[in-house]
C-alpha cells in the first residue's frame, strides 16, 4: 500500500469480521466465514504460509442488554454462545481457521488499551461532548439524514436504515479520535490503490462518503461499563468498534510478539459484510495511519443474502440455521452452493428450490456421477487397477488442455479476484467436458472390442477420466474437502501422490500425474439423491 510503513510479512493473512454474540450464527455469518475458509485453503494449496482468523465481538451495549434479558452476566452469555453455538458450527462446516479471537481475552484487551493510549499520547484523541441518534444494533451514532421515518408501531419515530428499529437519542461526554483530519489521506489512498476497497460499487460508496467530509469519531462510552476501560480514564469504556477492529492486530502479536506481527500484519484480505464497510474502509485505515502502522491490502465487501427480498438476520425473522440445510444437503454441498450461486460482492437470493436444483444437476449428476461411473468401469473392465494410457490422441489432448485451462482460470478467479462463482464455474465446465468425453468415446462399447487395439483404447479412455478426476479433486478440495477426500481415496491417489491437503494448485492442471497401477475403488456416492437423504 502506498500509505503503509514497516515490513510486509510473509504470511497470507485472511480475516472474517468478528461476529456479535448477541445470538446464534445464521447463514449470513456462515457465508462470509466459508468464503474466508476457501480463500485460505486455496492459498495453502499454493504452498503459501497462511493465517486465517475469525472470532467474536463480545463487548458493547447490545451484548450487555441481551445478557440482561436472559438473566446472566455479559461474560456468562458470551461464554455460552461461543462454546455452544459459534465454535461448534464452524467445526461442523469444516472451517479450518488458524485462530479464534475473543475480544474479552486478555491478549486482546491489554493490547487495545496500549493502542488507544498511544493515540492519546500522540494527540490524536481529545475529550468532548456529543448528542445524537444512536443505533444500539449497529453500535453507531447515525447522522439525521440517513434515518428512516417510522410507521405503524414506530409512527413518529426515526429508524436505523439497517435494522429498521428506533434509534435512541444519546448525550454524553466522550473521548474523540480526530478522524476528520484523515479525509484527504484516505482519498489519496483510494485514488492510488483502486483495489483497496472491492467491489467497485463498494469503493465508490466509500469515496462518496469521505468526500462529504468526516466527523471526529467518539471512541468511548460512559453510560455503561461492559467494555475495555479507557486506560487514562476508567470511567469510560472504549467504543466497541475501536475495540473490535483492533482484533486484526492483537490476534497476530501486536504489542506482544513483534516478530510474528511483522511476519503477518497487515491483512491481505479483510472479508466484511457491506453493512460494516465504512468501519473497515474508513475508520480502520485512519486508526492505522494515526499510529504509524501498515495498511491492509484489500477490504472485500460481500453482499447480503436475501430471503424473500429481505436481508437475512434475526432482526427481520428471516434467519435460517445453517444446520437446517446441512442436515438435508450435506456440509460439502452447503459450502459449494453459496459460493457458486452468489457472486461474491453482490446481493444474492437464497431459495431451497435453487439449492436443490444445483445440487442435483451440478453435484449429483455432473460431478458425482462422473466419479461413480469412472470408478465402476475401472472396476468392471480392469479389476480396479488403473490401466496405462497407451493410445492417446486428440481427444485426450483436448482433455489435458481443458484441465490446464480450468486450473489456471480457477486460480486467477478464486486466488486473486475472490470470484468464487467464476472459479467454480471454470471447474464445472471441465467436469462437463469430461462427461462429454466419456459420452463421445463410449468406453462401454469399446469394451466389447476384444482386440489389442480396442483394449488399449479402453484403457486410455478410463485412465484419462481418472486423471481428469485427480485434477478436479485438487481444484475443488478447498470448497468441498469432505467429498474430494472421498474421491481422492477412491482414486487410490494418496499412496503415490501423498495426501490431498498436500497437493498444489500450480501443479493441479498438469497431465499424467496419477500413475497407472493404482487401485481404484467405487466408494460411497459423493452426492446421494436428495430423496435418499430425506
Amino acid at each position: 500500500m502506498s500509505d503503509s510503513t514497516g515490513t510486509r510479512g510473509h504470511s497470507y493473512y485472511v480475516t472474517t469480521p468478528i461476529y456479535y454474540v448477541n445470538d446464534r450464527p445464521h447463514l449470513g455469518h456462515a457465508y462470509t466465514t466459508v468464503a474466508g475458509d476457501v480463500l485460505s485453503r486455496w492459498h495453502r494449496r499454493r504452498g503459501e504460509q497462511v493465517c486465517f482468523l475469525t472470532g467474536t465481538d463480545e463487548h458493547g451495549q447490545k451484548i450487555m442488554r441481551t445478557a440482561e434479558a436472559h438473566g446472566v452476566s455479559p461474560q456468562e452469555w458470551c461464554d455460552r454462545l461461543v462454546e455452544e453455538e459459534w465454535k461448534p458450527l464452524w467445526r461442523h462446516l469444516q472451517i479450518a481457521n488458524d485462530d479464534f479471537i475473543r475480544t474479552t481475552e486478555e491478549r486482546h484487551t491489554a493490547r487495545v488499551q496500549e493502542f488507544v493510549q498511544d493515540l492519546y499520547d500522540r494527540g490524536e484523541i481529545y475529550r468532548g461532548g456529543y448528542e445524537g441518534p444512536y443505533c444500539v444494533g449497529c453500535e453507531e451514532y447515525k447522522s439525521p439524514g440517513e434515518l428512516l421515518d417510522g410507521s405503524g408501531e414506530f409512527e413518529g419515530r426515526k429508524l436505523c436504515p439497517i435494522h429498521r428499529t428506533p434509534v435512541e437519542m444519546l448525550k454524553e461526554e466522550n473521548y474523540f479520535f480526530r478522524l476528520s483530519a484523515y479525509g484527504p489521506r484516505l482519498l489519496e489512498l483510494y485514488a492510488a490503490e483502486p483495489g483497496f476497497v472491492q467491489p467497485e460499487s463498494a469503493r465508490n460508496e466509500v469515496v462518496r462518503f469521505v468526500e462529504q467530509g468526516l466527523q471526529d469519531l467518539s471512541i468511548s462510552r460512559s453510560t455503561f461499563d461492559w467494555g475495555i476501560p479507557v486506560p487514562w480514564d476508567p470511567g469510560h469504556v472504549i467504543y466497541v468498534w475501536v475495540d473490535a477492529l483492533l482484533n486484526y492486530a492483537t490476534a497476530v502479536g501486536y504489542g506482544a510478539d513483534p516478530e510474528r506481527f511483522a511476519r503477518t500484519f497487515p491483512a491481505d484480505v479483510h472479508l466484511v459484510g457491506k453493512d460494516i464497510l465504512r468501519f473497515h474502509a474508513v475508520i480502520w485505515p485512519a486508526m492505522l495511519m494515526a499510529n504509524g502502522l501498515p495498511l491492509p491490502e484489500r477490504i472485500a465487501a460481500n453482499g447480503w443474502l436475501m430471503v424473500g427480498g429481505e436481508k437475512m438476520s434475526k432482526s427481520n425473522l428471516t434467519g435460517i440455521s445453517p444446520r437446517q440445510l446441512t442436515d438435508h444437503f450435506g456440509v460439502d454441498a452447503y459450502r459449494y452452493y453459496f459460493l457458486r450461486a452468489v457472486p461474491f460482492g453482490t446481493d444474492g437470493s437464497f431459495s431451497w428450490e435453487d439449492f436443490a436444483a444445483r445440487y442435483t444437476s451440478e453435484l449429483a449428476d455432473d460431478f458425482g456421477n462422473l466419479a461413480s461411473r469412472t470408478a465402476a468401469m475401472v472396476g468392471r473392465y480392469f479389476g480396479g487397477v488403473l490401466p496405462a494410457a497407451t493410445a492417446a490422441g486428440p481427444a485426450e489432448q483436448a482433455l489435458a488442455d481443458g484441465l490446464a485451462r480450468a486450473a489456471a482460470e480457477a486460480d486467477e478467479r478464486i486466488g486473486e479476484q475472490l470470484d468464487f462463482a467464476g472459479g467454480l464455474a471454470a471447474v464445472l465446465d471441465f467436469v462437463r467436458q469430461v462427461n462429454g468425453y466419456l459420452s463421445a468415446q463410449e468406453p462401454w462399447k469399446t469394451a466389447k472390442d476384444g482386440s489389442e487395439q480396442g483394449r488399449a483404447r479402453l484403457a486410455t479412455v478410463l485412465y484419462s477420466a481418472a486423471e481428469a478426476l485427480r485434477g478436479i479433486a485438487v481444484l475443488l478440495s478447498p470448497v468441498m474437502p469432505g467429498a474430494c477426500g472421498l474421491l481422492w481415496d477412491s482414486l487410490g491417489a494418496e499412496p503415490q501422490l501423498g495426501a490431498l491437503a498436500d497437493q498444489r494448485i500450480p501443479e493441479a492442471g498438469g497431465w499424467g500425474l496419477l500413475p497407472a497401477g493404482v487401485t481404484v475403488t467405487k466408494g460411497a456416492v459423493l452426492f446421494p439423491r436428495l430423496e435418499e437423504k430425506s
